[in-house]
């Protein structure tokens, strides 16, 4: 799917956070939040990922930037300027079925949990998603049995569409939606 990029990519901001492109000295801290197993437990298969497969999901998540107006924010703290993870939208091209459609997603390292902050931040990128580059659908997808995640989408406002699998390794997802007031 394509968008229209209506406006250079914005710097967002919330009380607490701001969402911005990435740099190169984002790889580290994003490495090892890629690295921490339980962080991963929802993610694809659950395997971490190393160094250079971090490197290279950055860099395609630029790319989605420049090609389609829409990418995910690398996202750190405000007041402590401390790398946090990421959030934002992409195509979900993993799941084929859905297509075309905007996911929204966010990772966050673990020492970021339990404050707010993904729905903050995800609540930024729906704004941004809706008014700015003007979609009337934004899907997200959770592995079934991450609560956490499924609490956020609950919280912005989306409802569950249909269960499915992952084509790749079979566990089971939901796909939530939200559709813009016509």
């Amino acid at each position: 799917m394509t968008t229209t990029l209506r406006t250079p990519t914005p710097r967002l901001t919330t009380p607490r956070l701001t969402l911005r492109r990435w740099r190169e000295d984002d790889v580290e801290p994003m490495a090892a939040i890629n690295a921490d197993p339980e962080v991963m437990r929802w993610i694809r298969d659950g395997s971490v990922l190393d160094r250079a497969e971090t490197a290279a999901g950055i860099a395609a998540w630029e790319r989605e930037w420049e090609e389609r107006g829409v990418g995910l924010f690398a996202v750190e703290e405000r007041e402590s300027g401390r790398f946090a993870g990421f959030a934002g939208l992409s195509v979900p091209e993993f799941l084929p079925e859905i297509l075309p459609a905007v996911e929204i997603g966010w990772r966050f390292g673990r020492e970021f949990w339990g404050r707010g902050l993904a729905t903050e931040a995800a609540r930024v990128v729906l704004d941004f998603a809706l008014r700015d580059r003007g979609l009337a659908r934004v899907v997200s997808v959770h592995a079934v049995g991450n609560d956490a995640s499924e609490g956020v989408m609950r919280k912005l406002g989306m409802r569950p569409e249909r269960r499915t699998v992952h084509p790749a390794h079979g566990g089971p997802l939901c796909v939530h939606v939200l559709e813009a007031a016509p």
